[in-house]
């Protein structure tokens, strides 16, 4: 498969980022790509919750959306949305978080609502409380792909192994982590959390990121990643927002999953027997 990574500086405005997403779409296609990965709230990234709010609307009037699906369907090309902020079924006011895999003909596949919400004091001021506006996913979610499954996280949801293990013991191959991660947690974990969850796993991570200084004053980290199963990363975007191509090999899986047979040898365990 040969893999695209939209890095994006997402701004407020969701028809700008309508207009971005379709580029990249365009581009991607236009470079030969089989599916494109895009980061977390890819058409818009605001932390003005009023603001923001008036942008939000239900997944069947969302523009971004729309034109992707359009886009995909024009150039047969499939698409991992990293995610969008729609509104939720919930009833209490409160967003979803939610990606979406569309396939060549522009239909949605599957659809993952953020499961692991960020609420956070961080060392550099920032106080972010993302349960305030989204309320949590309660599933997780792969996908068939004619590339193998694909199991979808978003940002925080790196931090919790569970996740990522019961997806791959669903059969995922490939492990989607779009993500807009601040810039202090980035340089400390990203790369390392990023690689781990793909040793452990034995899967293809790819993640992409949000990158730069935004319209709502926020910076984010960038450097969308590709980890191959071995650990080894194939690609690291930097800092610059664009488009980039990379060569996924499905047979490396079995590949790495034959050395290290980690899958094989998982055991449950239901308690912990604290010694006194």
């Amino acid at each position: 498969m040969r893999a695209a990574l939209f890095q994006a500086t997402s701004g407020v405005d969701p028809l700008l980022g309508a207009r971005a997403l379709v580029e990249a779409v365009e581009r991607a296609a236009g470079e030969g790509a089989d599916m494109l990965f895009t980061p977390e709230m890819s058409a818009s990234l605001d932390r003005d919750r009023a603001r923001a709010a008036a942008n939000v609307v239900a997944e069947e009037q969302d523009v971004a959306l729309a034109a992707v699906r359009e886009a995909a369907a024009k150039h047969g090309l499939w698409v991992h949305l990293g995610s969008l902020a729609v509104r939720s079924d919930e009833g209490d006011g409160r967003f979803a978080n939610r990606s979406f895999v569309i396939d060549g003909a522009g239909a949605i596949r599957a659809r993952y609502d953020k499961m692991h919400l960020f609420d956070v004091d961080l060392p550099d001021g920032q106080t972010i409380r993302e349960s305030v506006a989204y309320v949590p996913g309660s599933r997780a979610v792969a996908v068939d792909t004619p590339w193998g499954r694909l199991g979808l996280a978003i940002c925080y949801d790196l931090r919790f192994p569970d996740l990522f293990r019961a997806l791959s013991d669903a059969g995922a191959t490939m492990l989607a982590v779009p993500a807009a991660f601040t810039v202090p947690t980035g340089q400390a974990h990203w790369h390392v959390l990023l690689r781990a969850r793909a040793i452990e796993a034995g899967a293809f991570v790819i993640a992409a990121a949000q990158t730069g200084h935004h319209a709502d004053g926020r910076q984010t980290y960038g450097h969308s990643l590709v980890v191959n199963p071995w650990g080894h990363i194939l690609l690291d975007m930097g800092e610059e927002a664009g488009v980039a191509l990379v060569e996924v090999d499905p047979a490396s899986v079995a590949e790495a999953r034959g050395r290290i047979p980690v899958l094989q040898h998982r055991r449950p365990i239901d308690d912990v027997n604290v010694a006194p």
